[in-house]
């Protein structure tokens, strides 16, 4: 089984930098964002624009490939290799074992993304529930054993909900241009 050396986050206990669920959401929003960039211009390629307007769960093999397993190993392979996923990684987290502070076996992390789907069932209630956790954990890190802590001082924990509206809106707009690009495509069809 691969373990990668590194070094030791201080005891989540000592440190009370854990990540709550605001930042969390801004990860995984960062998150679908950067799937949705990788994996919609290759479902475009095989369905064709109309893939975008398909009411179908999934339309075919392919999208499910790449809608839902190639994101889930990426995730995992994420967590393997770097305990965070590219938003945790961008606003400063990692992903630590709760009682040791160190990296969590691969073992945790297989359990953590099932948890994902335990947390989402009832209304993404064990998800919403890190909002009131001491150690900021969801129903999947309590499962795991696991919690998410900051690492660096990339992100501030004490932003508020108008500062990260205005994070959201700056991204939106970031987006814009592309979203012109291809209505012209498609226009021009």
């Amino acid at each position: 089984m691969y373990k990668q050396a590194w070094p030791a986050v201080e005891p989540p206990e000592l440190r009370g930098a854990y990540v709550g669920f605001w930042a969390r959401l801004w990860a995984t929003f960062l998150d679908t964002i950067l799937t949705v960039m990788v994996t919609y211009p290759f479902l475009i390629a095989v369905y064709g624009w109309g893939y975008l307007e398909s009411r179908a769960f999934v339309e075919g093999p392919i999208d499910l490939l790449l809608s839902l397993m190639l994101p889930a190993a990426a995730i995992v392979v994420f967590w393997i290799y770097c305990a965070a996923t590219p938003g945790k990684m961008a606003i400063g987290a990692r992903i630590v074992d709760a009682a040791t502070g160190r990296q969590p076996t691969q073992w945790q992390f297989v359990k953590r993304y099932i948890g994902y789907f335990l947390s989402s069932i009832p209304l993404c209630w064990g998800f919403i529930r890190a909002a009131f956790d001491p150690r900021k954990q969801g129903w999947h890190d309590k499962l795991a054993g696991t919690v998410v802590v900051y690492t660096k001082k990339i992100w501030q924990p004490e932003i508020s909900a108008k500062g990260m509206l205005k994070k959201a809106a700056s991204g939106v707009l970031a987006i814009l241009p592309c979203s012109r690009t291809m209505s012209t495509l498609r226009a021009s069809k």
